[in-house]
């Protein structure tokens, strides 16, 4: 610590006591550092959006990042429908919120589900995360592992029909496909088309089925038990809202 800032006022206000901790160089103030440069580089996070047509995933992104990813789509006829394969496209963002840079990416699988032949699909799907893995596990042994582009599936939502009686075949094999990779959140599309009554039944049956196939979807993970009371209810709120399927 230098002269000047050992000999600091003692009726120092906050904003000199922020300099000082710029200033200072040492582990106690690790965390802030760490803060400081995260914030500066931003952070890098991968949505991947599944499901069939229809069902709503477009007005959900728009809806959650309050932006237009699908300016240039295209949408197609019956006939193209029907042939159509599965193709994985991106469209990445550049978000700020309070300083915060955010690069998002929404990996989307349009085709997935709306051939009338759907067996094993979702191929192309577990082809591209896999391919992921193996380019950013390239980056981290090569050499040069300062600006590693980190392009893996960090989240997917998979978007389950609300018109049907739980789990179709092709619901099943993505997420026994994908549940080792990704983190899965299934979503109830279009739940205000029903009732409570059957948004209810309709719960029950799908989380049955994904215990009774071994699916695994995303769980909060348990905190610290040094966290505050505060942060501990809010972290009980999550986790039972999540064993509920979510609705969209």
């Amino acid at each position: 610590m230098s002269t000047g800032l050992r000999y600091k006022s003692k009726l120092a206000t906050p904003e000199d006591k922020q300099d000082i901790d710029k200033q200072y160089v040492g582990f106690a103030t690790l965390p802030n550092q760490v803060h400081r440069k995260s914030v500066k580089k931003g952070f890098d996070f991968t949505l991947m959006v599944a499901g069939e047509s229809g069902l709503g995933k477009s007005t959900l992104v728009h809806s959650l990042f309050l932006t237009d990813l699908y300016k240039d789509r295209k949408l197609l006829s019956a006939e193209e429908r029907i042939s159509q394969t599965v193709e994985i496209l991106k469209h990445t963002v550049d978000i700020e919120e309070k300083g915060v840079k955010l690069k998002l990416t929404i990996v989307d699988t349009p085709g997935f589900g709306d051939a009338v032949n759907n067996t094993e699909c979702w191929k192309p799907i577990t082809d591209y995360v896999d391919q992921q893995f193996e380019q950013y596990f390239r980056d981290e042994s090569g050499l040069n592992r300062k600006n590693i582009q980190d392009n893996r599936v960090h989240c997917c939502l998979y978007f389950i029909s609300p018109f049907g009686h739980g789990l179709r075949p092709v619901d099943v094999g993505f997420m026994k496909a994908l549940h080792e990779k990704v983190n899965i959140v299934p979503l109830i599309a279009k739940a205000d088309c029903l009732v409570p009554s059957e948004i209810r039944k309709l719960k029950e049956r799908i989380r049955e089925e994904i215990d009774k196939f071994g699916i695994h979807v995303y769980q909060f993970p348990e905190c610290d038990s040094d966290e505050d009371e505060d942060f501990k209810q809010q972290d009980r709120e999550l986790k039972w809202r999540t064993r509920r399927i979510a609705t969209s």
